[in-house]
C-alpha cells in the first residue's frame, strides 16, 4: 500500500514559491501589505495543492473555525427541502471563508443537546436552526451563551434575534380566500405539527379568514403535514367519507419533507373515494420549487422560495457573527399571490 500522501502546509507552499511561511500566512489573509501580485501567486498555489488550513490551528490563532452549523432533525427535514435550504446557505457562503456542516439529532432526544456540543467544544462559528417553537429553549441557551445563530422561523418569547421566516399566516389568508373565491364553503387545513411556531401562524390565519369570509372549518382529524403519506392519504379518504364533505383544501407543506409527497397523498385519499378535484373539491397548496409537476390534475399554489431562504440564512448569520444590529438581520417573506397550475395550463 503506498504510503498517505502528506496534506499541504503553509511551509509546502511556502517551498514551492520560494516565499518565506509568515510571507504565505499573510497573503491567504489578504494582508494588502503584501503585494498584490505575491498575494494571487500564493492564493493560486494554495488552491493548486488543494490546500485548506488546519481548524485547531485557526482556532488558536483567531479564535475562529470558519465553521457553520446547520442543525436539522433529520426524521423530519429530509429530500427536496434540505438539499434546496443547503445549496441556498452554501451559495450564500462563496467568497467567505467559512464552510457548513450539518449537525443531527433527534426529536425524541434533548433539541439543547447538540446546540450545547457545538457550542462547548467550541466547533464552530455560528449556528442555524430551524422547526422554531414558540418558546424555544435553544434560542435561550446561544443568547445566553453569546453563540451568534439565525433562526428559521420566528419565536413568540419576546426577545429579539436574528430570523428568516416565511408568513404563514398570510399563506393561510390568502389561500382561504381564493377558496371563497371560487364558491367553496366548507374548508380543512393540513396544518403543520402543533408546538411549532409555524403551526400557530398556519392556524391563526386560517381561522382568521374563515371568519372573515364566514366560511366552515372542517377539521382534518389525527394528521399534521408532517405525517406520512399513508397516514394522509388514510385522513383525506376518511374526512370525505363524511357529511357533508370539505369542498377546499389547504396544504400548509410542500409536501412530505418538502418532496411534494402530501399533495400526491391528498389526491390518493380523493381518488379513494371518486372525488374529483375542480368539481367537488378545489385545493391550495404551498410548493417549494417554481414548476412542481402536476399528476394529471390541476390545484392552486402559493410559492415558497427555499432556496432564496438559504442565502438569507447565511447573509444573516455572517451579520450575527459580525454584531450587526439584530433588527437588520430579520426577513420575513410574505406570499401575495396564488396561482393556477395545471397540466393544461403548461401545455398551453
Amino acid at each position: 500500500m503506498e504510503p498517505r500522501s502528506k496534506k499541504p502546509t503553509l511551509k509546502t507552499i511556502a517551498t514551492a514559491l520560494g516565499l518565506g511561511v509568515t510571507t504565505v500566512s499573510r497573503a491567504l489573509r489578504d494582508d494588502d501589505k503584501i503585494s498584490a501580485a505575491t498575494r494571487k501567486s500564493v492564493q493560486d498555489m494554495a488552491r493548486e495543492l488543494c490546500y485548506h488550513p488546519s481548524s485547531a490551528g485557526l482556532r488558536l490563532r483567531t479564535g475562529k473555525t470558519n465553521v457553520l452549523s446547520l442543525v436539522l432533525d433529520t426524521e423530519e427535514e429530509i429530500g427536496s427541502f434540505l438539499s434546496q435550504i443547503v445549496f441556498g446557505i452554501t451559495e450564500g457562503l462563496e467568497g467567505t471563508p467559512y464552510h457548513l456542516i450539518v449537525t443531527p439529532y433527534s426529536k425524541h432526544g434533548d433539541p439543547v443537546a447538540p446546540i450545547r456540543q457545538l457550542v462547548e467544544t467550541e466547533a464552530v462559528d455560528g449556528i442555524i436552526i430551524s422547526r422554531i417553537e414558540p418558546e424555544d429553549m435553544r434560542v435561550k441557551y446561544m443568547i445566553e451563551q453569546g453563540m451568534p445563530f439565525v433562526t428559521h422561523g420566528r419565536t413568540h418569547m419576546g426577545v429579539e434575534h436574528p430570523y428568516v421566516d416565511f408568513d404563514n399566516h398570510a399563506f393561510a389568508r390568502i389561500s382561504v380566500a381564493c377558496l371563497a373565491s371560487l364558491g367553496r364553503k366548507r374548508l380543512s387545513l393540513l396544518a403543520p405539527p402543533a408546538g411549532l411556531s409555524f403551526h400557530d401562524h398556519t392556524r391563526q390565519g386560517f381561522d382568521a379568514a374563515i371568519a372573515e369570509h364566514e366560511l366552515v372549518d372542517v377539521p382534518i382529524q389525527g394528521i399534521s403535514n408532517d405525517s406520512s403519506i399513508e397516514q394522509i392519504r388514510l385522513a383525506v379518504r376518511n374526512l370525505m367519507l363524511q357529511s357533508p364533505a370539505p369542498d377546499g383544501l389547504i396544504n400548509s407543506s410542500g409536501g412530505v419533507s418538502g418532496t411534494g409527497g402530501a399533495i400526491l397523498a391528498i389526491q390518493a385519499g380523493l381518488s379513494d373515494v371518486g372525488a374529483i378535484i375542480g368539481r367537488d373539491v378545489d385545493i391550495v397548496t404551498k410548493q417549494l420549487f417554481a414548476n412542481l409537476p402536476v399528476f394529471g390534475t390541476e390545484f392552486y399554489v402559493v410559492h415558497e422560495d427555499v432556496r432564496e431562504t438559504g442565502r438569507c440564512l447565511a447573509k444573516a448569520l455572517l451579520g450575527s457573527i459580525e454584531g450587526k444590529p439584530v433588527s437588520e438581520l430579520q426577513t420575513l417573506f410574505v406570499p401575495t399571490k396564488v396561482s393556477l397550475q395545471s397540466t393544461t395550463a403548461k401545455d398551453e
